[in-house]
């Protein structure tokens, strides 16, 4: 399993009339937390994509908890909790300052061959660098 946390100060546009989080903001949150994920093993949805893999979403999950506001410091913890194969499943916690449980839910995307449109497996550069964390 692999985890990393990164932050965002939620913008005055990204809130309803009553200054709270529109929901349909948290997926641009979750992919906040994955692509700063794969940084971290330097590595960017373009280095893929230069390599002819694309990255599509194929699911969404989102559980609701507690609203997020205007100026709120939120601590997105983004988990690869299973080895990636043609899938990989990111699992998503969202906190307020307060440590407050905002979010949680997950993404599943599938690596796909840009000409083909066919899943295929990540690319070696992927796996070498992510295999570690799921050793024994």
């Amino acid at each position: 399993m692999y985890s990393a946390e990164t932050q965002v100060r939620v913008r005055y546009g990204e809130t309803d009339k009553m200054g709270i989080v529109y929901y349909g903001n948290y997926p641009l949150y979750f992919e906040v937390g994955r692509t700063n994920l794969m940084r971290e093993f330097n590595l960017t949805y373009r280095s893929i994509e230069n390599n002819g893999i694309i990255l599509p979403v194929t699911e969404l999950q989102i559980k609701y908890h507690h609203p997020a506001v205007y100026d709120d410091l939120l601590t997105i913890k983004t988990t690869v909790p299973v080895m990636p194969s043609v899938k990989i499943l990111f699992n998503y916690e969202i906190f307020n300052e307060d440590g407050k449980l905002v979010v949680t839910g997950n993404t599943t995307l599938i690596f796909m061959n840009n000409n083909t449109r066919k899943p295929t497996r990540p690319p070696d550069i992927f796996i070498e660098k992510i295999k570690p964390f799921f050793n024994p």
